[in-house]
């Protein structure tokens, strides 16, 4: 990997102060910073070669659509997927769970089926399946944790059923970290003839994701976790599988042909991309996917441990500091409380020393009503974090201490 030095100056905002402090961001989670290399590409695409894809023989449309399918390409390699056409582009991975939910719930799921996820889920990973559960009269199950914040897998194998129709887990935790189980859920499902949805936007940015060999069936990830651009994001699913499923919108370029009698779909994957598609995004979006490749995800992988493991020695010798997820296998995020102080008041005061975290229950409300509280900070961090704004954010800590 570069030195941090010049990893750092890849990203422009991470140079810039913030209320006359030196910006320390740890709000990774949420959104990552994105590298000059990105910027470059969305503006190249806005002011070089904007056209609407796919529908213009004209050069600006040749050019725009060619970025748009080389990013397609791009995504498949990162992932290892089997070929590009298994690569469904989304508004992120939000729409592609929602997408999945929608059209795999009408071609599979009836009243009285069941769906799994877990207790460490995302809303947007919760949500999509209960609004399917209402619709069609089934039931939602739920993986438990521990109070390390881990799958109990035993009770998970309990709960698959002949009625089980589609088991959705996320990769990690964006709320504690943990690393879920990946190989012996899917393993599981797969033993009784259950597909499974791996939500990877907490996963994807933190190392090498394979989705052959995970075996999983669908695969959800945003551009904006992993230094690309907001309002894309990906959704793979075996070529079998996608082919199977019916469109979940209806529009421009998903359609083969139109009569007022009957609709044929295009194929693969256009079918599940109707209308005007984020290009720019897109290509945005294959470009922090080329520039994490060049850092090297075993790397990178290897760094966030270190910024994890120090955080975590340093957080935990922290006086009045309670870290909730103890998993041994964590992504480089800490949620933590300081006793007796609010996580806003926490948030507000490191804010204002140009410390960024995020605070409140991190869009997994079931995991904080799991510990009984009503949020935490979260510091999440990523490669172009530094020992000393891990310092700094446990110097900011005690000064939040002495405030209250």
């Amino acid at each position: 990997m570069k030195d941090i030095s010049e990893i750092r100056s890849d990203f422009p905002i991470l140079g810039r102060k913030v209320y006359g402090k030196a910006l320390v961001y740890f709000d990774n989670g949420a959104t990552t910073q994105k590298p000059q290399c990105v910027i470059d590409a969305v503006n190249e695409i806005l002011t070089q070669k904007n056209g609407n894809i796919h529908r213009g023989v004209h050069y600006l449309s040749d050019m725009a659509s060619e970025a748009y399918e080389n990013a397609r390409q791009k995504v498949a390699s990162f992932i290892n997927a089997s070929k590009k056409e298994e690569i469904v582009f989304t508004s992120g991975t939000t729409g592609s769970i929602n997408a999945l939910a929608f059209s795999f719930g009408e071609k599979y799921v009836k009243e009285g089926d069941e769906i799994i996820v877990s207790h460490l889920e995302h809303h947007a990973n919760i949500v999509p399946w209960q609004m399917l559960c209402e619709r069609k009269g089934a039931l939602l199950k739920v993986i438990p944790v521990n109070q390390s914040g881990e799958l109990l897998l035993d009770e998970y194998y309990r709960l698959l059923s002949p009625r089980t129709r589609i088991v959705a887990v996320t990769q990690a935790s964006n709320a504690l970290g943990t690393v879920t189980p990946l190989r012996e859920i899917i393993d599981a499902a797969h033993a009784v003839n259950v597909p499974v949805l791996v939500d990877g936007a907490q996963g994807i940015q933190h190392g090498i994701v394979d989705v052959r060999q995970l075996d999983c069936d669908f695969y959800a990830f945003s551009g904006h976790k992993i230094y690309g651009p907001t309002g894309i994001g990906v959704l793979y699913g075996k070529e079998n599988l996608l082919n199977d499923l019916p469109p979940y919108q209806g529009g421009g370029d998903m359609v083969e042909k139109v009569t007022f009698e009957k609709t044929t779909y295009n194929q693969l994957p256009f079918k599940f991309e109707a209308g005007t598609m984020n290009y720019a995004g897109a290509a945005g979006l294959g470009t922090a996917l080329d520039y994490v490749s060049s850092l090297g995800r075993e790397d990178i992988a290897l760094r966030e441990k270190e910024l994890l493991r120090y955080a975590t020695q340093k957080l935990s010798s922290t006086d009045r500091v309670r870290i909730f997820g103890n998993s041994s296998n964590k992504i480089s995020t800490i949620s933590f409380l300081i006793e007796g102080i609010h996580q806003y008041d926490t948030g507000m005061v490191l804010d204002k020393m140009g410390i960024a975290v995020r605070t409140g229950t991190h869009c997994a409300q079931p995991v904080m009503d799991f510990y009984g509280i009503e949020g935490t900070v979260r510091a999440s961090m990523c490669f172009y974090n530094t020992f000393d704004e891990i310092d700094a954010l446990v110097a900011g800590i005690e000064q939040v201490k002495k405030m209250f």
